[in-house]
């Protein structure tokens, strides 16, 4: 049974693509006086009631930002303790997904993560390969500057191309998003204002929504909550506000 919350959204003006910079872990064990650890695993949770809430709602394309490039640098015991929650989360998730119709995809320098991790990934993603329901994309050894330097080298690698050949187009195909649409919204949580190297590229014409809400506290209301604030919109792309309307009436 749809809640009060869930009837006002308009599914005729649904985001396409939603992507999450998942914040506030951390933060969320520090109240509770617990270790961080404790806070990605509360995290995890979060995950899953997006996943399965974008899909009752109708919102084909998840990504979730899970690791940056930049987290390499955190201490080791937190590192190999993500690494190994991610490890469990896609062994304990993979049936669902396949049962709930969702596509795992991935993108960044995946080839950074620990080989059994990888692994367990390369099988996740394989065997959802055929789900046609919606599709959740893992940010994993992510950076936007790293993405856009590794696109501008494959694309190099193709042989030779004029200066004239390049735009935006032609470069796009090169990305690691390349099979995705581009984001419609942005949510961040714990109320950073801030990108942290994420889609930088991809992000040009994304409305943006935080919310103090820390990530382990992120539920299906709280993303209703952002696509009805995104449902409230105007999105000019570059436009006036007349040149909307009237393209709208066209």
């Amino acid at each position: 049974m749809k809640g009060k919350l869930e009837s006002l959204v308009d599914k005729n003006n649904l985001p396409a693509h939603i992507v999450i910079i998942m914040d506030g872990n951390g933060r969320w064990a520090k109240q509770k006086d617990l270790d961080r650890i404790s806070g990605h695993r509360e995290g995890m949770k979060s995950v899953r009631a997006v996943v399965n809430g974008a899909k009752e709602l109708g919102v084909k394309n998840i990504t979730l930002y899970a690791f940056s490039a930049q987290n390499w640098k955190r201490p080791k015991v937190e590192v190999d303790a993500l690494m190994e929650l991610l490890k469990h989360f896609l062994e304990k998730e993979t049936e669902k997904l396949i049962e709930n119709g969702i596509r795992l995809n991935a993108i960044g320098r995946l080839w950074e993560l620990p080989q059994e991790v990888y692994k367990v990934l390369v099988n996740t993603i394989e065997k959802t390969s055929k789900c046609k329901e919606g599709t959740l994309t893992l940010a994993l050894s992510y950076g936007g500057r790293e993405e856009i330097i590794d696109a501008f080298k494959e694309m190099m690698s193709h042989g030779n191309i004029a200066g004239e050949d390049i735009n935006q187009t032609n470069f796009s195909k090169f990305l690691y998003t390349s099979d995705l649409p581009e984001p419609d919204l942005l949510i961040r949580t714990s109320g950073e204002m801030r990108l942290s190297n994420f889609m930088l590229w991809q992000l040009a014409y994304t409305e943006i929504y935080v919310t103090k809400t820390l990530w382990p506290n992120f539920r299906k209301r709280h993303l209703i909550k952002a696509i009805l604030n995104y449902q409230k919109r105007e999105r000019r792309f570059g436009l006036t506000g007349e040149q909307v309307k009237k393209r709208e009436v066209i």
